[in-house]
């Protein structure tokens, strides 16, 4: 028995998070691991079973991880040896929301959580491991990097690993019972029963000292432990774990099962020192996960129609705007609004599919401008475009009609979600922006040799470009044609720098905010036109001239030419920080007033705000001035 105990022992120490314990520790849990042969097609658990008492490694073969989706059995991970996967019993008390299922004959190692808990509460290396594991999820089984670690059993959007706790909202009771250290227990659960609630604070004067709940009803007066007549500070826990209100799930997560307890109590700072303002409970957390951006995407890949989707982007907008509130980096919430966004104009194109019948060809629907570039917080208009495989001469007319009517199907749900049409035309329902890869290889060289011909006019955002469905390949095509002509395209960059600044200017001379000198935004200061689009220009275009493929992000393009031009990093770095606070301004105004926040009513703003905005504005003087010395723009001047 010893020797089968430290030969699983000395397997599991190869792998994170038991690397972190010692080879004892691990006999230990070793020695109350049970061992599970699975054959091939088996099912360990499946969706919406009840959660196990134990997680699980695999020890040989290979375990699949997979989520119904319309009906389909979706593969979202390969667990092979080394990793680790059914993590929902730490976390949450619902069931589970994968199906776990051997592909090939298997063995797999379930490790009793009673036996590892103890190692995760007394161990921050494992815990913080657990933790940010169980967001995260690697979608390609080949990945080394990720070869061992844990795989997680939520539905996720993406392979940020903290983005999604940090970026879910905690509803909690803002009114939680309280009674003195004296209080009989008879009444304290007469008090329980009348309000449906489960627990209640023990405080002297008005700070906590101990919380009560239905747990320990359980063990001390059920079990006779305590007469009914005893008194709260008899059977109260203590301490109590204190947060402040702004917490965050990640964070109360983390405190719970670290502290082993089902109960956060809300105080004004956070300490056990300042006034109670309310209870978080483990309930807490499954309702606030039932609301995350992983659940929206599930809710997505079933909706039906415009106003299924539709409802889905107004609870992206709250996530949005309590991100914002809370001081959510920006960073994180254009990813996670990226993905989401991304994954509603999928679905448009899968339910037109569903209309019209399976495409005649291979094609990918790319969305561009601030969508492709995975900027668009607000609900502005849409702009995308359609290249199909390339097909025989006598087939192109029927193969185009059939795209050119998919594509408009797709747009008009869009719309209906609430993402206008482009007023330039640049959409995939136009015949101009739905064609076969050759035409389109076509337009974008000829955009790159001959920039500003009024015939064959450039739009720049068509060089920010994200796939929302379709083959890959297509798009990685696309991309191929525009940096085999960068090189010899010098007359490309110029035209793209003059069209960088020759935006109006966002000061006066006199530094003060040039404003809107008529029309229906009349004093108002497009923060858009005059502040956001020169700095997206400006990274696009070094970008591009400076041979950076696979971003289109304008922070993560300034931030990446930061890496690539040492020398002028403090300026890109500037931008960086600028474009975030612009665009942090624009989408507080757009969420205010339920529009695009184009327009900032300056009167509005404070003295603070109004001066960070010049502040900000400051970085663009700097980009303009690099630009002219980098790039000749004598031919478009």
């Amino acid at each position: 028995m010893n020797v089968i105990v430290e030969r699983i022992a000395d397997f599991l120490q190869k792998f994170q998070p038991f690397s972190y314990l010692s080879f004892d520790q691990l006999k230990d849990v070793a020695a109350s691991i049970k061992v599970i042969n699975l054959d091939k097609n088996q099912v360990l658990f499946k969706i919406n079973d009840s959660l196990h008492d134990s997680f699980y490694a695999v020890a040989s073969g290979t375990v699949n991880l997979s989520v119904i989706s319309d009906a389909e059995e979706t593969l979202l991970n390969k667990c092979l040896p080394g990793d680790v996967f059914g993590l929902r019993p730490f976390f949450a008390k619902n069931n589970y929301m994968m199906t776990a299922k051997a592909r090939e004959e298997s063995v797999v190692y379930a490790i009793p959580i009673s036996v590892f808990r103890p190692f995760v509460a007394q161990n921050s290396e494992v815990l913080n491991f657990l933790l940010e594991s169980f967001a995260h999820n690697s979608n390609d089984p080949k990945d080394h990097e990720n070869k061992g670690k844990l795989l997680s059993d939520n539905v996720i959007i993406s392979t940020q690993q903290s983005e999604i706790q940090y970026l879910q909202t905690l509803t909690y009771n803002k009114t939680p019972l309280k009674v003195s250290s004296s209080t009989e227990v008879s009444e304290i659960a007469q008090m329980m029963t009348d309000n449906l609630i489960n627990s209640v604070f023990v405080t002297d004067n008005i700070y906590p000292i101990g919380i009560i709940t239905d747990t320990d009803f359980r063990a001390k007066i059920a079990t006779g432990r305590y007469p009914i007549t005893t008194t709260a500070e008899k059977i109260m826990s203590s301490p109590v774990i204190t947060v402040t209100e702004n917490v965050s799930l990640a964070e109360a997560q983390l405190l719970m099962l670290k502290n082993n307890v089902s109960h956060l109590c809300v105080t004004v700072d956070g300490s056990e020192k300042s006034e109670i303002k309310g209870v978080i409970s483990e309930h807490d957390l499954i309702v606030a996960q039932a609301s995350n951006p992983g659940v929206l995407i599930k809710e997505i890949k079933r909706s039906k129609n415009a106003l299924d989707l539709k409802l889905i982007r107004n609870k992206l907008s709250e996530i949005i705007q309590t991100s914002i509130s809370k001081n959510i980096p920006l960073t994180h919430i254009f990813n996670i609004a990226g993905e989401i966004n991304l994954a509603i104009v999928k679905r448009s194109i899968e339910l037109s599919i569903l209309e019209f019948g399976s495409p005649p060809a291979r094609f990918a629907f790319l969305c561009i401008g601030s969508q492709g570039r995975k900027e668009q917080l607000l609900l502005t208009d849409q702009d995308n475009i359609l290249v199909f495989e390339d097909v025989a001469t006598e087939n192109y007319r029927a193969v185009k009609d059939y795209f050119v009517k998919l594509a408009k199907m797709a747009t008009i749900t869009l719309e209906q979600v609430g993402y206008t049409s482009c007023p330039n035309g640049h959409i995939s329902s136009n015949i101009l922006w739905c064609k076969s890869l050759t035409d389109w290889t076509k337009q974008y060289e000829n955009w790159m040799n001959t920039p500003g011909e009024i015939s064959n006019e450039i739009s720049s955002i068509f060089f920010d470009y994200e796939i929302a469905f379709g083959e890959p390949k297509i798009e990685e095509a696309i991309t191929n044609v525009i940096f085999k002509n960068i090189k010899k395209q010098r007359l490309f960059f110029d035209y793209l720098g003059n069209d960088a600044i020759r935006k109006p200017a966002p000061l006066s001379f006199f530094k003060k905010f040039n404003v809107e000198e008529e029309g229906i935004n009349k004093d108002k200061f497009d923060i858009k036109t005059r502040a956001i689009m020169p700095l997206v220009d400006g990274a696009r275009l070094f970008t591009i001239s400076n041979n950076i493929k696979g971003i289109n992000n304008t922070h993560m393009r300034f931030k990446q030419l930061a890496i690539a031009d040492p020398k002028h990093a403090e300026i890109y770095l500037n931008c960086a920080d600028a474009f975030l606070t612009l665009s942090k301004y624009r989408t507080l105004e757009g969420l205010r007033n339920d529009n695009s926040g184009q327009y900032i009513t300056l009167e509005e703003l404070s003295k603070t705000d109004r001066e960070i905005l010049k502040n900000a504005l400051a970085a663009m003087k700097e980009l303009e001035e690099l630009i002219k010395d980098s790039f000749q723009l004598t031919q478009f001047s």
